[in-house]
């Protein structure tokens, strides 16, 4: 058998549990709640009962529902701000930890370990307690000054993040170690070299750590993007489950809700596969040339 099928058998055997475990367990409820978004969903003593609406429950969420989409458009905004900060936070840390200094396994435990321990509930306690922010920007009324210098559409997502700062260590341990794996995958000798012709480490580490890290970045982008817009924070998602039990809405309409909400993820995320893709092409476009 050649080698290129053989591993392509191979990819294939190990993504085959969840495969099979979508097609049975979720494709189903995947496939009814499409449905259901089309029509308006009554649950009676006699079972589940349907009537069919069309685009109406779409054109419900927008037109006629403005917390829906008021609440999209802040999630959104606050969690496109969110992205990169969790992204450089976690390369900022994975370089650091991944120099030859005594204790690092130590530091990767430490920085792994909210990712473990900390539940949804802990870290609702932890807000609730105003434990989540930084004490030295509220001393110093590093908040009153965002206030007053910018206006009011971009001070809200960026006081946001400040507020929930605790939500960027909670979010970047597995980030960080899928950036550890990428740089001990950059062979040691090319910094050697790299050394020895003179190159400084600010020049090392755009000319060969990060172009050695690129494929990761769009790894983590895409784990990032996925854990950040379906956590139990999103107000996008407590507004649909909310809607899911009331009489005038039910499930038909919070099933149209999760399906925009889907949309909107998806074009995220194909926003950036589409963007570092061409990016790495116009690279190898210039290198060949």
């Amino acid at each position: 058998m050649p080698k290129q099928r053989r591993e392509a058998m191979i990819g294939y055997l190990l993504i085959s549990p969840w495969i099979l475990g979508f097609l049975v367990f979720m494709a189903y409820p995947l496939l009814f709640s499409l449905y259901m978004s089309f029509n308006k969903v009554m649950i009676t003593p006699y079972g589940i009962e349907t009537a069919y609406l069309g685009w109406s429950n779409y054109k419900d969420a927008f037109l006629t529902d403005p917390e829906f989409s008021q609440k999209l458009f802040l999630f959104l905004k606050s969690n496109i701000l969110m992205i990169p900060i969790v992204i450089v936070f976690s390369l900022f840390v994975a370089l650091l930890i991944n120099q030859p200094i005594k204790g690092r396994n130590l530091f990767r435990a430490i920085f792994f370990l909210p990712v473990v321990i900390t539940s949804g509930e802990v870290v609702q306690e932890l807000f609730a307690q105003g434990a989540a922010t930084i004490p030295v920007i509220e001393k110093y009324g590093i908040i009153t000054m965002i206030q007053d210098n910018l206006s009011p559409g971009m001070a809200s997502p960026i006081i946001g993040i400040i507020n929930q700062f605790i939500l960027i260590l909670w979010y970047s341990g597995v980030q960080i170690l899928i950036f550890l794996a990428g740089l001990q995958k950059v062979n040691t000798q090319v910094y050697e070299a790299a050394a020895m012709d003179g190159a400084s480490p600010w020049v090392t580490f755009w000319k060969i750590t990060l172009p050695e890290v690129k494929p990761f970045i769009l790894v983590n982008l895409i784990y990032t993007v996925i854990d950040l817009f379906t956590n139990g924070f999103s107000d996008v998602i407590k507004l649909i489950q909310d809607n899911m039990f009331k009489v005038d809405t039910g499930f038909g309409y919070a099933s149209a809700l999760a399906w925009i909400y889907f949309a909107v993820i998806f074009v995220v995320l194909l926003v950036f596969v589409v963007f570092f893709r061409n990016k790495e092409q116009n690279i190898t476009i210039t290198r060949r040339s």
